[in-house]
């Protein structure tokens, strides 16, 4: 039954207009208005819907990856636009990435926060 559907993915925001704002101007996303709120338009015809909930609460996991080719030269864009990375004491370096964690849990990687506190990653594209 479901097999034909295209289903899509959703999150919610606290603020819908720094979401927009956010995803827009500092990740370079496509954002289309919506009745209900926003959508995130990515590559491969990819949809993800954006919602404001009064009582949102940050997810406590990696709700968003973005696999990229050159996960420095990543980090080090999104630094210069303002964007923070998280760092996690004996796990990431001084940029906020992973390394070297391939060969047990996966990429290399880096992650942040946007405005609502949901957590967002770029990996190293493998």
């Amino acid at each position: 039954m479901l097999k034909d559907s295209r289903g899509f993915s959703g999150f919610s925001v606290n603020d819908i207009e720094a979401a927009k704002e956010f995803y827009g101007d500092k990740l370079g996303l496509v954002i289309e208005d919506g009745p209900m709120g926003a959508r995130l338009k990515l590559a491969g015809d990819t949809t993800i819907f954006i919602y404001a909930k009064e009582n949102h609460v940050p997810a406590t996991f990696t709700i968003l990856n973005f696999p990229v080719d050159d996960i420095d030269k990543a980090v080090d864009e999104l630094t210069a636009k303002g964007v923070k990375f998280e760092h996690y004491e004996k796990m990431t370096d001084d940029k906020g990435v992973a390394r070297g964690i391939a060969a047990k849990m996966g990429p290399d990687i880096a992650w942040f926060k946007d405005p609502a506190g949901n957590i967002i990653s770029v990996l190293h594209n493998e």
